[in-house]
């Protein structure tokens, strides 16, 4: 969703960092659905887990490389080796794949990679506020993996093979389509059913507490850190992002505020134990004073989010 999103402002917009783009190469598990642009733009369908595949889509030499492949949190969850071998040996792969052709040109290839991580590699017990120093423990598999690839991308950063950007991102709400597997899923759910008039589960309490941006926002990130100047980061490649800190609480009166009591009597209460449990797992609230000296910016309430959602998937409220 938030690739599909990126190239659409690249299309609109036809270049990046000043500069002029010539070709756009879109890759996912299901071939995406082609978008008009003024450039040539390539699109197909591959497993990041097969291990022809990232020599495959290096070979062009793309001067930037978006990666956002994954499974979420919720399935990396339940399905430990699907996990491992996508979310972590598909993006070693990627980047031993750029190792090669680097070696191969003699140095003459250092594409930028974007690399998107989480605020997953963070885990209990947290301070009232994480800030940039705090350390990465984390507490599901999903976290466990992304920090692995934080570590991964320092070090081929290091080494000279590209020049890698990891972009912590927060919860990415409100998430337009069908809900997805993702265990922070109901933070969306809770938003955009309501909005146009379809009931939605909350299955954990309105205490719950976590650090979000939006889609546009996330968009923003990719362009951002693919942009920006990488000396500014040092050999600390890894960067979280801004965002509104916000509780269930707060969310529904947020959506109260913008579409009255009837979406909010939509809202269902069914506890989960199990999603329970992996969000207590996960930090809530962050001083993001890096990112914000590094030029990142995000919303700075959940009412902003929500109108967000509004404009970009053109909803139109059912009171």
């Amino acid at each position: 969703m938030v690739g599909r999103k990126l190239m659409e402002r690249l299309a609109r917009e036809g270049a990046l960092g000043g500069e002029a783009i010539t070709s756009v190469h879109g890759v996912d598990i299901v071939a995406p659905t082609p978008i008009a642009a003024a450039y040539p733009s390539t699109y197909e369908a591959c497993d990041i887990a097969a291990p022809y595949i990232p020599p495959k889509l290096i070979a062009g030499q793309p001067d930037v490389i978006f990666l956002l492949a994954s499974i979420v949190s919720g399935e990396a969850e339940a399905d430990f080796e699907k996990g491992y071998a996508i979310n972590l040996e598909g993006t070693r792969m990627i980047f031993e794949a750029i190792r090669h052709e680097n070696e191969r040109s003699g140095s003459a290839y250092r594409p930028r990679v974007v690399f998107t991580s989480s605020i997953a590699v963070f885990g209990a017990p947290f301070p009232g506020t994480i800030g940039d120093e705090f350390f990465t423990t984390p507490l599901t598999s999903y976290g466990t993996q992304k920090a692995i690839c934080e570590l991964l991308l320092a070090d081929y950063s290091r080494r000279g093979s590209f020049e890698g950007v990891g972009i912590r991102l927060p919860t990415i709400c409100v998430r337009p389509g069908a809900p997805n597997k993702a265990a922070s899923g109901f933070f969306s759910n809770i938003i955009r059913e309501p909005l146009v008039g379809k009931e939605a589960v909350l299955p954990v309490a309105d205490s719950v507490c976590h650090w979000h941006a939006s889609p546009r926002s996330a968009v923003g990130f990719l362009i951002h850190a693919a942009t920006m100047d990488v000396a500014l980061l040092g050999a600390r490649r890894n960067v979280t992002m801004p965002g509104v800190a916000a509780t269930v609480a707060e969310q529904i009166e947020a959506l109260r505020a913008i579409a009255g009591d009837a979406a909010v009597k939509l809202i269902k209460r069914q506890p989960d134990a199990v999603i329970a449990r992996i969000v207590a797992g996960w930090p809530s609230r962050f001083d993001a004073a890096r990112g914000l000296d590094l030029g990142f910016v995000a919303e700075t309430d959940f009412g902003q989010i929500i109108r967000a959602h509004i404009e970009d998937e053109h909803v139109g409220i059912v009171a």
